[in-house]
């Protein structure tokens, strides 16, 4: 079996039930195409040999995860300005997104002032719309009542919803109540049944994004970075031929290819956390300050209609 190893990783390219990933842990960026299952993957210095044109589609949409405004220890003092950098590399790109996914964390404790300072930033996207699910410190205190009343119109349940964009299907998850002992997301037997309803409609050939918080494979069960209840939403998902499932979290680059489905975990903007196992928990990661915005970044990801074929590039706010 071959291994995938990324800029900065240990030596670990396959995981202890033998899957296939490969990971880009030091944010350097990763450009990767997806076939069938079957994930490609190029530096992006390696990009100027292969022509970005392979990373153009029908469909452009960035992704932003775990902006922890109200942050403000040493390992990033100031995440105001590194989602406003974050937010300017977005507008700057070649091809401007149909729409921003934020995957949860939006926030560090859940304060009215921190999600006002979040929505003044994001104000300066341009972008249309901007899709958002909760990380745990979103639900803070109230359950995530006060996230609902900002971001839930339209979403049914605790905050779950899908839509269609230029033929792909996409699902938010919210799997960040309830956690499980250990920090285990759940997502619950409410928003598993109305998952399998949502996606009964759909034709075996429509590509699925899938988007929540905590990711939705074991990463790394004893720091909680896993889904409790996964299995069962994954199962749901067998019998179409392409799957891209998208998450937070966990602060850093990490990709898995499992059958039809491929895992794809982002960078913070906010602050870097260790690699699994490499430290006693997770947590913030302080680095030297001229090292800080090569472990932030983004997600940009195109798809071209009829090739079932998704391209994922991470960028850096800084490489």
């Amino acid at each position: 079996m071959r291994k995938f190893i990324g800029p900065g990783s240990s030596d670990d390219g396959i995981d202890r039930r033998g899957f296939l990933k490969c990971m880009a842990w030091a944010g350097t960026g990763v450009f990767c195409i997806i076939q069938g299952g079957v994930l490609k993957s190029y530096s992006l210095s390696q990009m100027a040999q292969h022509g970005v044109d392979a990373a153009k589609g029908d469909l452009s949409f960035v992704q932003i995860s775990d902006s922890h405004i109200g942050f403000s220890k040493p390992a990033n003092t100031d995440v105001t300005a590194t989602l406003q950098e974050a937010v300017a590399k977005i507008n700057v790109l070649p091809t401007p997104p149909a729409f921003a996914l934020h995957t949860g964390d939006l926030t560090h404790l859940s304060k009215p002032e921190e999600f006002d300072t979040l929505d003044q930033v994001l104000k300066s996207l341009k972008t249309s719309k901007v899709f958002y699910v909760p990380g745990e410190h979103d639900v803070l205190n109230d359950n995530g009542k006060q996230y609902l009343e900002r971001y839930g119109k339209g979403t049914q349940g605790e905050g779950w919803f899908s839509f269609d964009q230029k033929g792909v299907h996409f699902i938010g998850l919210v799997n960040v109540l309830n956690l499980k002992a250990g920090g285990l997301g759940t997502l619950g037997r409410e928003q598993l049944e109305w998952l399998e309803s949502d996606v009964k409609r759909l034709k075996t050939s429509t590509p699925i994004v899938v988007f929540a918080h905590i990711p939705l494979w074991a990463v790394y069960p004893e720091w909680g970075w896993g889904t409790d209840d996964s299995e069962q939403a994954l199962s749901y998902l067998k019998r179409f031929g392409s799957v891209t499932v998208l998450n937070g979290h966990i602060h850093q680059t990490m990709q898995k290819v499992e059958g039809n489905v491929t895992f794809h975990t982002a960078m913070s903007t906010a602050f870097p956390q260790p690699q699994p196992g490499t430290a006693p928990s997770p947590g913030p990661l302080k680095v030297p300050a001229e090292k800080l915005r090569s472990l932030l970044g983004v997600t940009h990801v195109n798809f071209l209609g009829g090739k079932h074929t998704l391209a994922i590039v991470d960028s850096a706010l800084q490489s």
